[in-house]
């Protein structure tokens, strides 16, 4: 919704130790729209990749039914394997990336993680006697990983038969310290068009994804809004504005907030306050581990994020013909929102037509 990745493009996923980006990468593995992944472990802890091995056979690709491991190729590269090798795994991962693209094919590759690979760069560079650069990493190490990224892309293939493929590359970062300054970090920003920033707060505070809507941004945002409008609603980047708008404004009351308490905010900034709280319990996070909420298709994102802002128009209208705030909220249509996202598709739309339903006959005209 806030931070969109296109097929082709290119996207980093930068975060501290336990902030959940190989959960995040698996999970993207899973239910991302694409012939093909290509998951590779870097440097990685081996458990990891037997977590991936044992869990992708069970789970059911949702667009064909077969086993998630029949479109899954794995380059397992762990940490207590040779460095030359770590190094060489993020270009065989790619490599098989590129054939599968060129058969018209489109293709997901994971890297987890670029850092592994970025040290194993530093240490075969020492070993060379090579002129060491900022933090003992190579020189060349900002040209290698735009090597890397800018073979991502969405391309016409070679051949007889018009065929159209894509390669799309979703890199993990493990800053030290969960330090974003770092070299490897800095390189990787100036490549990629689309930056997932793992909050270490979100994480402590059990909001996972653990992505930071402030600090993240998209390039691709704009040049997707017609894809949005065709094949889900012409009203999504509207609606995705608005939630950019609630968020952006929660982030500066709650500095004035953390000062004089909220109850000395004028009772507009109250309810958006109150609201955004809703946007990020109900829309913004994620339960990896329940078998409805782990996926989430973009009818569902729409119609949740639609009912959130109905409500929040409704309260709004209340307050401004001299209700009280604490008049006018309704626990049970906050409950009804909540359960949205536990709910399949069907009964989102049903959940969707009662709040709504709801919400039009108190409304205040």
């Amino acid at each position: 919704l806030l931070l969109p990745l296109a097929k082709g493009g290119t996207a980093t996923i930068i975060g501290g130790f336990g902030t959940g980006k190989t959960i995040i990468q698996q999970h993207l593995a899973k239910f991302s729209d694409v012939d093909a992944v290509i998951y590779v472990g870097c440097g990685e802890r081996g458990n990891e990749m037997t977590e991936v091995l044992e869990m992708f056979p069970s789970l059911k690709d949702p667009k064909t039914g077969r086993p998630m491991m029949e479109r899954t190729v794995l380059v397992a590269n762990t940490s207590n394997m040779p460095v030359a090798a770590r190094e060489a795994s993020i270009y065989t991962g790619i490599t098989i990336a590129e054939y599968f693209r060129d058969m018209g094919y489109n293709v997901a590759l994971m890297a987890d993680s670029t850092s592994r690979w970025a040290e194993a760069l530093r240490e075969v560079s020492h070993r060379l006697g090579e002129i060491p650069g900022e933090e003992g990493y190579p020189p060349y190490l900002a040209d290698r990983l735009a090597e890397f990224y800018e073979r991502a892309g969405r391309v016409i293939c070679l051949g007889s038969e018009k065929r159209v493929g894509s390669v799309t590359i979703v890199g993990a970062v493990s800053p030290p310290g969960g330090d974003f300054s770092e070299p490897v970090t800095q390189s990787t920003l100036r490549v990629v068009k689309t930056f997932w920033a793992l909050d270490k707060s979100l994480a402590e505070q059990r909001h996972f994804p653990a992505i930071n809507w402030s600090i993240g941004y998209s390039l691709y945002t704009a040049m997707m809004e017609e894809w949005f409008r065709k094949n889900v609603s012409d009203e999504w980047p509207k609606l995705r504005g608005e939630i950019a708008d609630i968020l952006e404004k929660e982030s500066e009351l709650l500095e004035i907030v953390r000062l004089i308490g909220p109850d000395a905010l004028p009772p507009k900034e109250r309810l958006l306050l109150y609201i955004a709280r809703i946007i990020r319990e109900s829309l913004l996070m994620q339960d990896s581990f329940h078998p409805v909420d782990m996926y989430c298709p973009l009818e569902k994102t729409y119609l949740i994020t639609k009912t959130i802002l109905i409500y929040y128009r409704t309260l709004l209208k209340k307050l401004d013909s001299g209700l009280k705030l604490e008049e006018i909220r309704d626990p049970k249509i906050v409950e009804k929102i909540s359960r949205m996202r536990y709910q399949d598709l069907d009964n989102v739309r049903k959940t969707f037509e009662e709040v709504v339903e709801k919400v039009e006959a108190t409304t205040v005209v």
